[in-house]
């Protein structure tokens, strides 16, 4: 017996969950702008030695990026988390370092900006990749449909020729057991003669002699 993948419907999307990672990038940048600032209220406010190390840090991150986006072996998404830890980290020391709000704001929204910008290319990416697995699921699900019901009426339209086999075996078994009891009861009459019988339309019957049994 075939068997068929059975394929389900696919579940509501839910809007607070598609929601929450959009507000992803702004609670990143967010994040970081509050803890730089309490870095600034405890003591990071020009302070050489925390600004030189925070930006060590930023430029060893983007030379670390550089080099996987370049060369054979270059990878798009270490060279991508590497820029963006770069550039992290560059915003937090100078909203750290920073005395005043207004810089740090400043940075705080381009920083946001383009977080959305790079976000938004993998938000479409993602969104392709499942428009396109949707559609292939319906696709799946409408072949699926379609071999089910081509395989149903082929078993129907089998049961249906089985049931007529049957019916005319069965009226051909009547007819040949009434032709049998039709030239029985007409043996049993007086003046039974076989010649009628072929000249009826009958094969006629060959007598085999005892002899030529044996």
């Amino acid at each position: 017996m075939t068997e068929y993948a059975t394929f389900t419907e696919p579940a509501p999307r839910n809007r607070l969950a598609d929601a929450v990672p959009k507000a992803g990038p702004a609670l990143a940048t967010s994040t970081v702008l509050i803890l730089a600032r309490v870095w600034n209220a405890t003591g990071a406010e020009h302070s050489t030695g925390d600004a030189w190390l925070m930006g060590t840090l930023a430029v060893g991150a983007a030379l670390a990026g550089g080099m996987l986006s370049t060369g054979r072996h270059g990878d798009g998404t270490a060279a991508a988390l590497a820029f963006t830890a770069a550039g992290t980290i560059a915003f937090g020391g100078i909203a750290a370092y920073t005395d005043g709000l207004p810089l740090p704001l400043l940075l705080w929204g381009i920083a946001t900006v383009l977080g959305y910008v790079m976000a938004a290319r993998y938000w479409r990416t993602d969104r392709r990749d499942t428009v396109a697995y949707e559609r292939a699921t319906v696709d799946r699900r409408e072949t699926q449909r379609h071999v089910e019901t081509v395989e149903l009426i082929r078993g129907r339209t089998a049961v249906d020729v089985a049931r007529v086999e049957i019916d005319v075996a069965r009226e051909s078994t009547a007819r040949a057991e009434a032709i049998v009891a039709a030239i029985t009861a007409r043996a049993a009459l007086p003046g039974y003669n076989p010649a009628a019988l072929v000249g009826d339309g009958l094969p006629e019957l060959t007598v085999v002699a005892d002899s030529e049994r044996r």
